[in-house]
């Protein structure tokens, strides 16, 4: 069964963490994707970046667009995984990996509607993390 993996975590918290600190966490994540691949359980992985984001409310007669996330939310979404797991206690399992200091980890089965073509058309000029891969690499 398909789980998304929702990761929260604070922000600013995370900014200011220490490159060996990056270093350690970030190794985890790429131990844990390289574990998953090998074993045909890895989808789609990715980082939501802070900068550039914005909130559409959308009403009946007009919209509100503004710049966030919200800073006064403890915790913002920060990343996805989507994992192939027999049951959600693979799911969790994974979170041992993810793990960081303010991480809050939400998994929810999921549903496919459409796969869409979108990973065929990533960009491997896109700003990627530390360790990370292109499609296909």
């Amino acid at each position: 069964m398909l789980y998304s993996i929702l990761i929260y975590g604070d922000e600013g918290h995370v900014a200011a963490w220490t490159p060996q600190e990056e270093k350690e966490v970030m190794g985890r994540h790429a131990g844990l994707r390289r574990q998953l691949t090998a074993a045909g359980q890895l989808g789609p992985v990715m980082r939501l970046s802070p900068e550039g984001t914005r909130v559409v409310r959308r009403y009946k007669d007009r919209q509100s667009i503004t710049d966030g996330p919200y800073a006064e939310t403890k915790e913002q979404l920060m990343g996805i995984y989507v994992v192939d797991c027999p049951s959600i206690d693979g799911a969790i399992a994974a979170t041992e990996q993810l793990r960081f200091d303010t991480g809050v980890f939400e998994i929810r089965p999921l549903v496919t509607l459409e796969l869409g073509v979108v990973a065929a058309k990533i960009n491997p000029d896109c700003p990627r993390p530390p360790g990370s891969r292109t499609a296909g690499t």
